[in-house]
Order: structure tokens, then sequence, then C-alpha cells
């Protein structure tokens, strides 16, 4: 028997992880894009990382862990047409290691009153639902949005699908109803307040006066109404005030018991007392959050006569999800960018964001869909409802290369593309260093801290005594340095204040070297092996194995946000 005896989800694989390198961004100003002039409140340091979205998430995590407060995905939904050729289970253990992996590093970049937003249907949904009650707690589960994508009707299916899941988790649990907003109260429901006695306290509705909980003392008296007709609470129910409270607003003309004064009692709820907004529901009909083809029809008014997305969602979705979980200013994530919906919508809204994506259209499509709308020329989506008019900017990242690389012997050296200045970066990420770089020609020593009196240095000079003895008392006694250098040739029990460490020694054993792509390529999955052919039947039809998988796309490059 297992000696373990939590509950949880199992998969083929799930003890497997990845050793992920922290890799550096490096910034493309030719693809990063700003307005022509500043404005109040204009935010221009977003950022658009292309990339594998595992890495970029890693990259992330040193600057930004406990600072996101919105992190909204749209992973892809393995509907399993991907998979047709392969082993039943396989798929679905790959897609759940995938999701997994992404999954706890999110977890490390939401903060304290953050919440992550997942939309999904039914083909991974449930499992995913177990999965991130492993990752973040079951505690932690806020609720299930019931999103209506598509509001025809499919004569192809057994049942008409007609939504999608919105998984939401926040660190805070339920806690988390006291940081969330409320949506504004549309003129419907403002309707629903009326004032036909003119009550100088405003339009009212009324609302019930009896509770469905446990019965309380003191709340289980009798009344009598105008009409003489005596009232006690149906079976079950219990007042919802006391007796004395009751008749006080019974004078106060806030219960009323209808015109003949033989009703059972109501309460009056004026509009002007309620909270400013509305509870947000799990149900959100397409009326208000829009649908499948109406993101389509926002991505080809962009891309005139190219859809190059299968499942785009609408910018009201994510105008709903980041109203309901942020403020201006706020810092909003998407991982799966796909044609970039959510930084759109985020820059509309002013909200910061940071968005991953790793197929070219990152460059293709996402870059001048944030021109449109940082120039004011994207007049689609919420441009109107948001009041947008353009400004703000962001930058545009690539993923550096891996740090190491393989020489002709097989050994891990630093690799050729790394200058100084990117070494030092990707050494401070290394051992948990800030990366900044003095601009103090004094302070040479001087490439990044980890508190106000520790600091790192790195070179790929081969260091002597005398070197190190100067580099020491430059230092002084009250800091500390951290050196990270090819060789040295010193006892460094010699400087009290230096910590010396060679590379790539250092890190050779810390992560894996030279993978850029962790996302799931179709070619890569191990083919079925074909049935044996029957000797009693010659004449019938052999299986047919894998068909060829030529430039397969991976499996994460088909999402959108």
């Amino acid at each position: 028997m297992s000696s373990k005896t939590r509950l949880e989800l199992t998969w083929i694989g799930k003890e497997d992880r990845p050793r992920l390198e922290p890799r550096i961004l490096i910034e493309d100003p030719s693809k990063g894009h700003h307005a022509a002039s500043r404005g109040e409140g204009d935010i221009f340091d977003n950022m658009l990382i292309h990339g594998d979205n595992l890495l970029a998430l890693k990259a992330l995590e040193a600057d930004y862990a406990g600072k996101v407060k919105c992190v909204f995905i749209d992973p892809p939904y393995n509907t399993g047409s991907a998979f047709e050729h392969y082993d039943d289970g396989v798929e679905h253990s790959l897609w759940l290691s995938l999701m997994r992996d992404r999954l706890e590093v999110i977890r490390k970049l939401l903060s304290p009153e953050g919440s992550l937003w997942i939309t999904i249907d039914d083909n991974e949904g449930h499992y995913l639902k177990v999965l991130c009650d492993e990752v973040f707690g079951r505690q932690n589960f806020i609720s299930t949005a019931v999103w209506e994508n598509f509001y025809g009707r499919s004569n192809a299916a057994a049942i008409s699908p007609s939504h999608n899941y919105v998984l939401i988790y926040a660190p805070l649990g339920q806690q988390w109803k006291y940081k969330r907003n409320l949506l504004p109260r549309d003129e419907e429901a403002a309707s629903k307040y009326k004032n036909p006695d003119n009550d100088p306290r405003g339009p009212w509705r009324l609302g019930p006066i009896f509770a469905a909980e446990e019965r309380h003392d003191g709340l289980m008296y009798a009344i009598c109404t105008p009409s003489g007709r005596e009232v006690r609470p149906p079976k079950g129910s219990h007042w919802r005030m006391v007796e004395p409270d009751f008749w006080r607003m019974v004078d106060e003309g806030r219960i009323v018991f209808g015109s003949k004064g033989d009703n059972n009692p109501a309460v009056k709820l004026y509009l002007n007392e309620v909270q400013a907004g509305m509870v947000p529901r799990t149900w959100w009909p397409h009326g208000e959050v829009g649908h499948s083809q109406e993101a389509k029809r926002e991505v080809q008014a962009l891309f005139p006569g190219i859809l190059p997305f299968d499942t785009p969602k609408p910018e009201r979705l994510l105008q709903r999800i980041i109203q309901i979980a942020t403020d201006r200013g706020d810092l909003v994530l998407d991982s799966f960018a796909g044609s970039g919906t959510t930084g759109a919508v985020a820059h509309k809204m002013g909200r910061r964001w940071v968005m991953v994506e790793l197929g070219d259209h990152a460059v293709t499509h996402i870059v001048p869909r944030l021109k449109k709308v940082i120039d004011g020329e994207d007049k689609g989506g919420v441009t109107e409802a948001t009041g947008w008019q353009g400004g703000g900017g962001f930058r545009f990242y690539n993923l550096a290369p891996s740090l190491l690389e393989a020489d002709k012997w097989g050994r891990w050296v630093i690799s050729k593309d790394y200058n100084a200045a990117m070494l030092a970066e990707a050494m401070c990420k290394h051992m948990g260093f800030t990366y900044a770089p003095s601009q103090d020609v004094s302070e040479y020593w001087k490439h990044g801290f980890s508190s106000e009196r520790d600091f790192i240095y790195v070179t790929t000079l081969s260091l002597t005594h005398d070197q190190l003895r100067a580099i020491s008392e430059d230092v002084g006694p009250e800091r500390t340095l951290l050196i990270c250098c090819k060789a040295f040739n010193a006892r460094s029990e010699d400087f009290e204040n230096l910590t010396i460490k060679k590379i790539p020694h250092a890190i050779l054993a810390r992560c894996e070297w030279g993978k850029d792509d962790y996302s799931l390529k179709i070619a890569s999955l191990p083919e079925r092996e074909p049935a044996p052919k029957p000797e009693s039947n010659p004449a019938a039809p052999a299986k047919k194995g894998r068909r060829a998988a030529v430039d397969a796309p991976s499996l994460f490059d088909e999402a959108e946000g």
C-alpha cells in the first residue's frame, strides 16, 4: 500500500519536474512602442515577452514574486484532436504536467490579494479543478463562472455545448470578497428601484423579511398586521430582526403590509443605502461579456481577411475579469497571450500588464494590435466603454539563450552569446541577487545586491591573490561580496569579507541547460506500437500508424487570452 495519505490527482510522469533555468530578458527596442506624448496616468513599463512561457514565468519570478494582482490564462483545452494517433492517457498526463509546472510558478507570482482566472472547457476542466486545488489549496478556490461563449445550437452534438468555465482562485480564499470589486449597477438593476409613495428616502424595492437560517432566540415572535391577521415565520425560517427593531422600522415606514394592510410584511430596500455595485454572479451570459463569434469579429476588424486564432476571447470577457480583480495601476499577467486581448484590455483600463507568447504572432499580430491601442486607432472592443483614447506604451523582450552551452568536448561553458553585462545579470538571478550595476567607476565590483551590505561581482577573469586583496580592501570590513569568476589563485579564507565561486562550476548542477522549449510538441510524443496483423484474416486492412508530423505545432502555441 502507498505511504501517501492525502487525497490527490495522479498521472503518468507526475513526479518528473523540470529544473528550470532562470533566464534573463533581452529588450528589443525596435519592437516596443510608446505614444508620442505623455499624459497623466499613462503607463509605459508594460512588457511583451516572446519565448517559452514556462521559462518566461521563471524569468519573472525574481522581480515579480508576490506582485501580480491578476493572472488570466487561456491554456490549450486539450480537445484530443491533436492526440488521435497516440495512446490513451498519455496526452492527459502531459497536459496536466505542463499545467502543473506553470501553475506552481504563477502561485509564487500572485500577490497576497491577487487572483487567478483560467478559462477551460469540459475536456480537462474537472481535472484542472482538482489540480488547482492541489497547487493553490482547496480552501483558496473561489468559484467557477460559467461563460456562455456560444449562443447558437449545434445539430451535430448529442447535447449542444454553449459554455466554457472560468476557474477562480485567490490566496486569501473566501476573504478575497473583501478585496474584489463589485460590478457597476446597470440600468436594468437600477430600474427595480421605484418610489410610488414619494418616500423622502428615495427609490426603493421590497426585500424579504424572513431568513431561512438556523433559528435564534428572539427571532421567533408573532406579529399582527394592521388588518389584525397574525403572522409567524414560516417553518424552517425566522425574522431578520428582533421584535423591537421590527416595530421601530414599521414606525419609520421601512416595513410595509401592502395597500390593504393584510399582506405579509416586507422590508423597503433603498437604492441610496445598498452597496455601490452588484456582487458578481457565476452565470456570465453572452449579452454581458460577449461570445466567441464576437471575439473573432474583433480580431478580424484589426486584421482584415486573416483569422489566426480559432478560439479568441472577447474584450468584454477580459473587461469583466479585470474589473472584478484589479484597480487602476495594478499588474495583470497573461502567459498564454495568443492575439494579445488581455494586454489590449488591461491597457485600455489603465492597468499595467505583462504578456508572454511563444508563437511568431507575438510579432506579427500582438505588436501591431498594441500599437493601434496606444495610438488610439483601435475603435473596437471595450474602447468606447472604457473611454480609451490612446497613450502609454510597452517594451518588447526576448528570452535570452541558455547561459551555458556544450563545447566540442561536451563540457558546459559560458555561451558565446553572452557579453559581460548579460553574464552579470544572469549570475545575479542564479545566486539570488538583484541586478543593479553601480554607475560609479570606483565601485566596479557592485553588479548587484541581496541586502544593503551584501553585493555580487561577476567576471570572466582568473583572479590572483593580489587582485582579490585589492577588491577586499575596496569592499571594506562593513560589507560582504560574492565574487563569481572563471578561476582564482588564493585561499578564500584569507579574505573575511569575500566569498569566491567559480563559474560555471558554481551553477552547473542547478538546472537544465540548453533547453529552450517546454511546450508540448506533438512530434515528440511516443508513437503507438501498431497492432499485429491477424494471420487468420490476411485480407483485413492494416492499422494506420501515426501520421507524419512535419513542423508539428506546439499545443501551447494555439491558446488565446
